[in-house]
């Protein structure tokens, strides 16, 4: 792109010629300065933009704006234009195409320069934007200047993306505005893992210090986008599209651009798809993913503490100062956790009117739309966020009696764990951990009976319960993560989610009853091979002794990890026997079956106690099986019928009552450590 004319113009009758689009683009990278009241930006945002470039001179092009920009403020000067874009098609009753061809082009522009200037800044404090503006140029007279431009801007965007319905004719300019959304929070990108109070993110910063009528209104708009999935029409009608149906030159700019910018951009790709419902889910999803970004968001201050250090004889220039970082409240995850069920007004039962800001929105949707859509992993974050932190949502997703709407997906999505992420298989589980605190619950899955598993292929399973479902697929997850991901926080989570659900155990099936003693056979086995390693005495023969001593070291943490992973099966067995025993003959089966696996315990201190009570069943059920007067040998059926006949006349006389083992899901003291990297990297998988 050569150097700008004095005044680019356009073709005869105004038409856009290519070379009046050339023309406007050189003029918008050059380094004449153009005013904000200049009929440049006009022109430039009315075009419709035809021409086709290279990926080079796109890259050519982000360079010189990147560089003009300091003294052009050509960027913050098409921000503001793109907020009195956002005005017009407010405050007109009937927008033209002209008006919302012009806001689009105005946030997709800004979008693609925005982009390259936040991957390639070289400072903290992002001068390379170059936000500030001259008060007394000529045409900002009711700019308010009690505000920065970040906070202009996010004001407009969020308030339009609040308060305007998405429609066959606005759709395309709220998709384009939750794209501009991801590029402007997307400096989060270049700062650590962890919120520091030196960071600054100028525009997700402005968005969380907005009205809460806006507040409320962005994250129940975003919420209905992901529940509706508004359907996006895919004709060449509208004006972003050249007249023969192409995209134009600013979707060609947005995928060059896409190849060199880390952050994907995904702009206009349902323009270019031939799925119409795969298009149709691209304003819900990206509404999804700004809505995560806004929720798990954190604004780092610190407080200083003074710490004495460890010097008995301190002076006061001694003394340590610790930096503990504390944070503002977050307006977005707060209204995401006030959140209230629209088919239930709680303000007409306990007689408080709730504040009209109050986010609102049926559950029953919302539910069914996170049972349709789990299979996304921001879908996940987004159960994770309401389960745990909306207690009207968790209240209605436990009394709902279809709970395989939401727990089939999760189960399938354990099953097929070699093909998710660790984060997700977490967040699924936590999730799963949260609901199994609920007695309820846990007694509700074990009425709620399947027809089949069409997903799971080991073993046919018909008329199997939800709830034995589960205890299948923890015991599995825990069995994958012993050979593949070793990670004793993964082990922890199932096991807490099968101690919860142990005492409402209702007639577990035969595969759930056998998996269960298998899961203490497996963990027995691991134990007793790092109990000999940790007892073998030619470690002690190993020429260097501190190898020797890391190696023993090492070994015996992981034999103290078995040690409670095997006391917990075990008091989840006790449990089911303790509380349950009557309504669960197939354990008792199971556990009669493989009775050897737990001999090599019975004696050992740290097991003696837990074994007693299984030991006590099991003398009880050997010796009604020697009572039988058989003729033939025993088969399963046979050994079932005594074990049901003899279940009816169990007393639990001899068993000794342990304090049921209960888990609850607490968050780390700082969950943004996770969380903001995590959110992350969703969007950028979504590329």
């Amino acid at each position: 792109m050569g150097a700008a004319p004095s005044t680019p113009r356009l073709g005869a009758g105004g038409a856009a010629s290519p070379g009046a689009a050339e023309q406007m683009f050189a003029a918008l990278v050059g380094g004449k300065a153009y005013p904000i009241s200049s009929e440049f930006w006009r022109q430039l945002l009315e075009l419709p933009l035809t021409q086709q470039w290279p990926r080079d001179r796109v890259l050519q092009a982000c360079h010189a704006f990147a560089q003009n920009n300091y003294h052009t403020k050509h960027l913050a000067k098409i921000l503001i234009h793109l907020v009195w874009c956002l005005q017009d098609c407010l405050t007109d009753s009937s927008v033209s195409n002209a008006a919302y061809r012009k806001a689009i082009n105005a946030a997709y522009i800004s979008s693609i320069f925005l982009k390259f200037i936040i991957e390639n800044a070289k400072t903290d404090n992002w001068q390379e934007l170059s936000l500030e503006i001259d008060k007394d140029e000529k045409g900002l007279e009711t700019f308010p200047f009690e505000q920065s431009v970040e906070y202009f801007l996010m004001r407009a965007i969020l308030n339009y993306i609040g308060s305007v319905d998405v429609s066959p004719e606005s759709c395309y300019l709220h998709h384009e505005l939750l794209n501009l959304m991801l590029v402007l929070m997307s400096t989060q990108l270049c700062s650590g893992p962890s919120p520091e109070p030196k960071d600054v993110h100028p525009f997700i910063d402005a968005a969380m210090l907005q009205d809460s009528s806006i507040v409320s209104s962005v994250v129940q708009k975003l919420l209905l986008n992901f529940v509706k999935r508004p359907r996006i029409p895919l004709n060449g009608s509208h004006p972003t599209f050249s007249d023969d149906g192409e995209p134009g030159v600013l979707q060609r700019v947005g995928s060059a651009a896409a190849n060199f910018v880390l952050l994907p951009y995904y702009t206009f790709n349902y323009l270019m798809s031939s799925n119409a419902e795969g298009a149709s889910s691209q304003l819900a999803e990206n509404s999804l993913l700004v809505l995560l970004i806004l929720i798990h968001y954190r604004k780092c201050i610190t407080m200083n503490e003074s710490i004495p250090s460890s010097n008995v004889y301190t002076s006061d220039l001694n003394t340590n100062v610790k930096y503990a970082p504390s944070f503002h409240d977050n307006p977005y995850y707060k209204a995401l956790n006030n959140a209230k069920d629209s088919q239930y007004d709680r303000a007409d039962v306990e007689g408080n009117a709730q504040n009209g800001l109050v986010v609102r929105l049926s559950f029953a949707s919302l539910f069914d739309a996170l049972g349709i859509w789990l299979k996304d992993e921001s879908s996940v974050l987004l159960l994770y966020s309401l389960v745990h932190g909306n207690c009207d949502f968790q209240e209605y997703v436990l009394v709902r009696t279809d709970l395989d709407t939401l727990l089939m997906p999760i189960l399938e999505m354990l099953y097929n764990a070699s093909r998710k992420t660790s984060n997700q298989i977490y967040m699924l589980l936590i999730v799963l951990l949260i609901l199994s605190q609920d007695s309820t619950f846990n007694a509700s899955v074990h009425k709620l009976v399947l027809p089949s598993v069409p997903w799971y292929h080991e073993r046919l399973m018909h008329q199997t319960s939800l709830g034995s479902l589960m205890v299948v697929i923890l015991i599995r997850t825990i069995k994958y993560n012993l050979s593949k991901l070793r990670d004793v926080y993964l082990h922890t989570n199932c096991l807490a989610i099968l101690a919860n659900m142990a005492p409402h155990v209702h007639r577990l099936s035969a595969y759930a009853s056998q998996r269960l003693v298998s899961l203490f056979d497996m963990l027995s086995r691991k134990y007793t091979k790092l109990a000999e390693l940790k007892n073998d005495k030619a470690i002690k023969v190993i020429s260097d002794q501190i190898e020797a001593d890391n190696i023993s070291d090492d070994t015996s943490t992981e034999l103290h990890i078995y040690t409670d992973f095997l006391r917990i099966v075990l008091e989840i067995i006790n449990a089911i026997l303790t509380y349950a025993l009557p309504r669960n003959p197939e354990v008792v089966y199971a556990i009669l079956h493989r009775q050897e696996v737990f001999q090599p315990f019975k004696n050992h201190p740290r097991f003696n106690e837990l074994l007693e009570n299984i030991y006590t069943v099991l003398d009880f059920f050997n010796s009604r099986m020697d009572m039988q007067q058989l003729d033939g040998e025993w088969s399963v059926d046979k050994v079932l019928e005594v074990i049901n006949k003899n279940c009816r006349s169990w007393r639990g006389e001899g068993m000794k009552i342990f304090t049921q083992l209960r888990f609850t899901y607490e968050q780390e003291s700082h969950p943004e450590e996770f969380f903001i990297p995590y959110a992350w990297r969703v969007v950028l998988s979504r590329g």
